[in-house]
C-alpha cells in the first residue's frame, strides 16, 4: 500500500506536557495507531524541526518503538520526500509546503493534511490560501467529519466566488478533500473490575453507584460551557431521586481556572456528588473510563471539529450521552451507542457582526467562540430524558455499552483507519503520476511571489549590482593571513549564512592576487558550476572587509546625482 513520509514535531504529538490539547492526545494515538497498523516496508520520518532527530526518536520510541525499518529525513532533504512520495503534516497548512516545494518541482511528492479547529483565523487563512498557493489536485486534505467538511467547502466556495467576481479567475486547482474520522487504539482503553474498584475507592465513590464521566479541556469558551451538563444531571438526579456521582477527568490552563470552572459548575448542580480528578497523566487518561456508568459531553463549540473523547469511550465500552454537534454526529449512534442531543444555532447571516469584529482584531479569538457558543441552545429536556433512562436502565447501558465497543474496534480503530488514510496516498500519487505524464512543467516558475529573493525585490537599494563581467583585484599589501584574520572576527561572522568554505576563498584570493585584476566570469570558470552562486556572492563578503576591490562594470552603476 502507499506510504508517506511523517511530518515530525513534539508539538504534534506529546501528550507529556501541562498544555494538553486534543490535537495533541489526536497526533500521539494516530503515530502509535500508524506505527502498529501500517502496511508498509518502512517508515519514513520527517524531521520537522531545526534540532537534532535524537529527542524525536526518543519520543517516537515513547509512543511506539518501530518493529520495521525507519529512514529519517533532515528538514531541508525536500528531494528526499520523492521516495515515499508524500508528506503527512499532521495540521491543514498545505499552502506553507507548497511553497517549499516548488523549487524542486510540485510533482515530486503529494502533501496531505488534516483539520483540527478551523474556527480560527489561521486556519481560515490557510483554506483561503489554498487558490492562491501552488498547491496541486494530487495533494489532499483529511477532514475528520462531514461537519467540518461542509463547512471547508462552504469556505472554499465563498473564496472561490470572491476571486471569480474581483479578479475573473476561472482555475482553481484545489487539493482533493476526504473524511476519514481520528481513530483510537481501542484496546488501549480497555476497561477492568480492578480499575474501577480503585478510583471508586479513591473517589469515595460507592461502587454500586451510578457514574458519569466527562474526559476532556476544561474552557468555558474555547471548548464547551459546562452549564448544560450540569443541569441535565440536576434535572435527572431530580427526577430520578437516586444519588448521581459525576466524575471530571479534566485540566484547565491553570490551578486558578480550575477552580473557578468547577466552583460555577457546581453551582448548577448542587445534588450532584461532583469529584475532580487532572485527567492528563498517562495512566489516569487510560484507566479513568472504568469509573464510570456512562459518558457525558455536551459541545457547543465551534471551536470542535471531530470530539475524540465520545469515541475512546466508545472503545471503553460506554454508552454515551453527547450533543448533536459536528463530529460526535459521525460516531455516536442515536439510540444504539448512546444519546445525541439536538442542538440549536442562529441562521445563517446572523453572525455577520461577530465575523466581522474578530476579523478586524476588535474581538478576541476566544470571546469569538464564546460569544458563538452562548448563542447556541440544546434541546435539555431531551438531555435529561437520555440520562434519566440510563440512570434507571442498567441492561440499556449494557446494551449500548456493547454496541459502542464493537463499534469502536470495527469503525474507529486504527487498524480500520489508517488503510483509510493509505488508500487516499494511492489515490493522491495516482494523480500526481498522471498529471507529470500529461503536463509539462514549467520549471522556470520556481519562487514564490510572495516571498521573493531578498536581491530582486530590494535591487533598487544598491547603487550597483555585482556581474560576472565585474572586474576584481586584490588591493595593495593585502595577504591571506591578514584577510583570514579579518574574516574570522565577530563582526565578521554575524549571520553565518553560507558562503563559500576556507579553501574556495583562499583559492579565489589566490586567483586575483595572481592577477593584476581579472573578471567575475574568469574566477568562476575555475570552479564547479554548481557553486558559482555561492562563490561569486562570496566576493561580496571579502570585500566587505575589504579583502578585494570590486571594479564598478560600466553602465551598470547608477548616477550618484540621481
Amino acid at each position: 500500500m502507499s506510504n508517506a513520509a511523517l511530518y515530525l514535531h513534539a508539538d504534534a504529538y506529546d501528550t507529556s506536557g501541562s498544555r494538553l490539547m486534543g490535537r495533541h492526545a489526536a497526533g500521539e494515538s494516530f503515530l502509535r495507531g500508524f506505527l502498529r497498523h501500517a502496511d508498509v516496508e518502512k517508515f519514513y520520518f520527517y524531521n520537522g524541526t531545526a534540532g537534532p532527530q535524537q529527542g524525536l526518536e526518543a519520543l517516537v520510541n515513547r509512543i511506539q518503538p518501530p518493529t520495521k525499518a525507519a529512514q529519517w529525513l533532515a528538514m531541508r532533504n525536500l528531494r528526499g520526500l520523492g521516495e515515499p512520495g508524500c508528506l503527512y503534516y499532521p495540521a491543514p497548512d498545505l499552502p506553507t509546503f507548497a511553497w517549499s516545494r516548488l523549487p524542486f518541482g510540485s510533482h515530486l511528492y503529494s502533501l496531505c493534511g488534516v483539520t483540527h479547529t478551523t474556527a480560527s483565523q489561521g486556519t481560515m487563512d490557510i483554506v483561503a490560501n489554498m487558490f492562491t498557493a501552488p498547491v496541486q489536485p494530487w495533494d489532499g486534505l483529511i477532514t475528520t467529519s462531514s461537519a467540518v467538511r461542509a463547512s471547508v467547502e462552504r469556505q472554499m466556495e465563498a473564496v472561490k466566488d470572491d476571486l471569480a467576481g474581483r479578479l475573473g479567475a476561472t482555475k482553481f486547482p484545489l487539493p482533493q478533500l476526504t473524511t476519514i474520522p481520528l481513530g483510537v487504539n481501542a484496546d488501549d482503553f480497555a476497561t477492568s473490575p480492578e480499575h474501577r474498584r480503585v478510583w471508586r475507592e479513591r473517589l469515595d465513590i460507592p461502587q454500586d453507584a451510578i457514574v458519569a464521566l466527562y474526559v476532556g479541556r476544561l474552557h468555558m469558551a474555547a471548548k464547551m460551557n459546562p452549564a448544560l451538563m450540569a443541569m441535565a444531571l440536576e434535572e435527572a438526579a431530580r427526577r430520578t431521586g437516586k444519588d448521581i456521582y459525576w466524575v471530571v477527568s479534566g485540566w484547565g490552563a491553570t490551578e486558578a481556572y480550575d477552580v473557578k470552572h468547577h466552583a460555577l459548575t457546581r453551582e448548577l448542580c448542587p445534588s450532584i456528588h461532583y469529584r475532580v480528578v487532572d485527567g492528563r497523566p498517562a495512566d489516569t487518561r487510560f484507566s479513568i473510563w472504568s469509573v464510570a456508568d456512562f459518558f457525558i459531553s455536551f459541545s457547543d463549540n465551534i471551536q470542535e471539529t471531530f470530539g475524540l473523547t465520545p469515541v475512546e469511550a466508545m472503545a471503553a465500552g460506554l454508552p454515551s450521552v453527547v450533543t448533536d454537534w459536528d463530529g460526535y454526529r459521525d460516531t455516536v449512534r442515536h439510540g444504539i451507542d448512546g444519546f445525541r442531543i439536538r442542538t440549536i444555532a442562529p441562521r445563517p447571516g446572523l453572525g455577520r457582526d461577530l465575523a466581522y469584529q474578530h476579523a478586524n482584531g476588535w474581538m478576541a479569538y476566544e470571546l469569538y467562540l464564546v460569544s458563538a457558543a452562548q448563542l447556541t441552545a440544546m434541546d435539555n429536556q431531551a438531555a435529561a430524558d437520555a440520562i434519566v433512562a440510563l440512570v434507571n436502565d442498567p441492561d440499556l447501558r449494557k446494551r449500548m455499552g456493547a454496541a459502542a465497543y464493537e463499534r469502536a474496534r470495527t469503525v474507529f480503530d486504527w487498524s480500520a483507519v489508517v488503510p483509510q488514510y493509505q488508500a487516499f496516498w494511492a489515490e493522491l500519487a495516482a494523480r500526481r503520476r498522471a498529471a507529470a505524464a500529461s503536463i509539462e512543467v514549467n520549471a522556470s516558475i520556481i519562487d514564490n511571489p510572495r516571498r521573493l529573493d531578498p536581491f530582486t525585490l530590494f535591487e533598487s537599494y544598491p547603487s550597483d549590482v555585482l556581474t560576472p563581467k565585474a572586474l576584481v583585484r586584490v588591493p595593495s599589501g593585502m595577504t591571506w593571513e591578514v584577510a583570514l584574520g579579518r574574516l574570522s572576527g565577530g563582526l565578521a561572522t554575524i549571520g553565518n549564512w553560507p558562503h563559500p568554505n576556507l579553501q574556495e576563498m583562499a583559492a579565489a584570493f589566490e586567483f586575483f592576487q595572481s592577477r593584476p585584476q581579472s573578471s567575475v566570469e574568469a574566477l568562476l570558470a575555475q570552479f564547479p558550476a554548481g557553486r558559482h552562486s555561492l562563490i561569486e556572492r562570496g566576493l561580496l563578503w571579502l570585500a566587505k572587509f575589504d579583502v578585494l576591490h570590486i571594479q564598478p562594470t560600466s553602465g551598470v552603476a547608477r548616477s550618484l546625482d540621481a
